[in-house]
């Protein structure tokens, strides 16, 4: 841990000296960069300040606008629980709700409860607040590992991720196709390398509730554990809810009368893994109603190994046409 601590201050001093987190910046900085850079900007943005006793301050996304990705304060929050439990204890579980969208020109606060330190489990509750204001809080149940009984479901058999087209490629060869307000979303550089099995459609047509992606990040990252928990919670909030409106043919980008948020999320973690290395993320939608679609996702290892599970419910309320 003491290497690990050494990591963490050697990042926020390069943070601070070179400007990494210089809010002039586009999402991960000015102009093309390596993956490298890119991975370690995330590093960076995940990572969470303690300013003082079980109180974290989170960083902002560099040129970031609007609301506060969801993935971004449910990774924070648990870097941020992570700090306050032992060593020796992993994160196996937590569960989140979103109360009010995060805003990008603010920094957000973590405020710690140590609900309970057991000889086997530790319990904690965060929230986070901007300006005062709770906008997200959530519980993590962290264990000591231990050996008991073990099955799982098996892998779906898809193709493997060289076989595919990644996400951020599919935009770029179909850039028309995008409305010009989101073009320059969609166009981002991002850390995180998202190949989706299923052919991209824009607009999409209708079809079952079943979706999968292979992902991880474009460059290596160190052995910290907690950090690769922490990018994986962080990806588990991408193409998740989308999974809901798969049966009914709407985009968010394609219909702007579609509206979409998460609203509470669950994330289980089974088994140790790299977040560098292909994961395969399997979603369907068993339900959606009432302007709510309920979704579940499944990570695999590229070795077959179930390594997390997640679930999730969101707002989906298409407005009528103004």
């Amino acid at each position: 841990m003491a290497l690990l601590q050494r990591e963490r201050e050697s990042r926020i001093s390069r943070a601070r000296k070179d400007k990494t987190l210089d809010k002039d910046d586009d999402a991960l900085g000015k102009g093309p960069k390596s993956p490298e850079q890119l991975v370690g900007k995330l590093v960076d943005l995940l990572d969470v300040e303690e300013i003082d006793t079980d109180l974290f301050r989170g960083p902002q996304l560099p040129g970031g606008v609007g609301r506060v990705f969801g993935g971004q304060v449910i990774a924070q929050a648990l870097m941020a629980a992570n700090r306050s439990v032992d060593s020796e204890l992993i994160a196996h579980s937590l569960h989140a709700y979103f109360m009010r969208p995060g805003n990008e020109n603010h920094p957000i606060i973590y405020r710690i409860e140590r609900d309970r330190d057991g000889r086997s489990f530790s319990t904690r509750r965060i929230i986070a607040l901007q300006k005062g204001k709770p906008i997200f809080n959530m519980a993590a149940n962290f264990q000591r590992p231990e050996e008991g009984l073990s099955h799982q479901f098996e892998m779906p058999d898809v193709p493997p991720p060289e076989d595919l087209q990644s996400r951020i490629g599919w935009w770029k060869e179909n850039i028309e196709l995008v409305p010009e307000p989101h073009r320059k979303a969609v166009l981002r550089q991002r850390a995180i390398d998202f190949r989706p099995v299923e052919p991209m459609e824009l607009p999409p047509r209708k079809r079952p509730p079943h979706s999968a992606s292979w992902f991880k990040t474009l460059a290596p990252l160190s052995d910290d554990i907690r950090m690769h928990q922490a990018i994986l919670a962080y990806a588990s909030d991408s193409t998740l809810l989308g999974t809901a409106t798969l049966p009914h043919g709407l985009h968010h980008i394609s219909n702007p009368n579609l509206q979409m948020a998460s609203l509470d999320h669950g994330l289980w973690i089974h088994e140790e893994f790299r977040a560098d290395e292909w994961l395969l993320y399997a979603t369907d939608a068993p339900w959606t109603g009432h302007a709510r679609g309920f979704n579940r996702g499944q990570i695999f290892a590229r070795d077959g190994r179930l390594v997390a599970s997640v679930a999730q419910e969101g707002l989906m309320r298409l407005r009528q046409a103004r």
